[in-house]
């Protein structure tokens, strides 16, 4: 059976506010790991990374709490790197979506082409330059491609050169209409393959496919920012504007479900859940915990 290595990021440092800290301990109190392994998963958890919790950033408005992302985003790359060994996988509870940046670089540390696939209702391609907004969170993307006007100190912590290659990133899920203009300029300039929040609504597993046939051969990541969820169907998410579009989490499981079962997924990076947010509905979370175990599922 293989490995399913479990540790968590419990830091909100790059959002636009507390929360996102208390995710993974949020997960775990909603019986995530018994349901992956009553599900048939090898559950190891190596427990927490380093807790960081949102503060104001008036030195760096526009980057704010730039070195504890920093900090964490290195501290996940060599912990990622470390639980990708041989055919052991690794699902990762955030915290914010610059965990996807160190998932990436801890691949590459473990010998493999970073290739991941964004699960997201935006692009998350902004950098200072571009955006009154100063949450590095909607910014990770940028900095993994090594974008104009992206951060030295956060680009440089995920290696010598960027970690990300265009050619090597899918979108699947996104909502155009919540792009800055830089965004969609940037998206057309590097032809980047967007598989629409449409799509993965209307047929999930064959968008999932989509967005998966537009990369080139090898193992891969997925990330999934969970506000690509419709927020009323489950209002877990830190960012609360897709109420009454996106996928339910009934429909986002067959799509988690299509990608987990390639051989080649090595990595599920789980991000921007706010239990404050959750708390409106009791039954969110175990409906969520439910889907991703069951797409997480050994295929027998």
């Amino acid at each position: 059976m293989t490995v399913l290595n479990l540790i968590g990021v419990p830091s909100s440092a790059g959002s636009y506010s507390a929360g996102q800290e208390q995710a993974p301990s949020a997960l775990r109190a909603a019986g995530l790991v018994e349901a992956l392994t009553d599900a048939g998963c090898d559950v190891r958890d190596h427990g927490d990374l380093t807790e960081q919790t949102w503060r104001p950033d008036r030195d760096r408005p526009f980057a704010q709490n730039l070195p504890e992302v920093v900090h964490s985003v290195r501290e996940l790359a060599t912990a990622a790197a470390g639980l990708l060994t041989g055919d052991e996988r690794l699902l990762v509870l955030g915290g914010n979506c610059t965990i996807a940046l160190g998932v990436c670089a801890g691949l590459r540390s473990a010998g493999a082409e970073p290739i991941l696939i964004y699960i997201d209702r935006h692009f998350d391609l902004n950098t200072p330059d571009s955006t009154t907004e100063g949450a590095l969170d909607w910014m990770g993307l940028a900095h993994a491609l090594g974008l104009d006007g992206a951060v030295p100190e956060l680009v440089g912590a995920l290696g010598p050169d960027p970690v990300l290659h265009p050619s090597c990133l899918s979108y699947l899920g996104v909502d155009a209409t919540q792009a800055t203009d830089w965004e969609r300029a940037q998206v057309q300039r590097l032809g980047l393959p967007v598989v629409p929040q449409d799509d993965l609504v209307q047929a999930p597993a064959e968008a999932a496919m989509t967005a998966h046939r537009a990369l080139p051969s090898g193992p891969f990541a997925v990330h999934l920012d969970v506000d690509v969820l419709d927020f009323i169907d489950a209002p877990i998410a830190e960012n609360v504007n897709g109420r009454n579009s996106g996928p339910t989490i009934g429909q986002l499981e067959p799509a988690l479900s299509q990608l987990w079962r390639d051989p080649d997924c090595r990595a599920l990076s789980i991000g921007e859940l706010n239990p404050v947010h959750a708390a409106a509905d009791p039954d969110a979370l175990p409906c969520f915990v439910s889907a991703l175990s069951r797409a997480l599922a050994p295929r027998r």
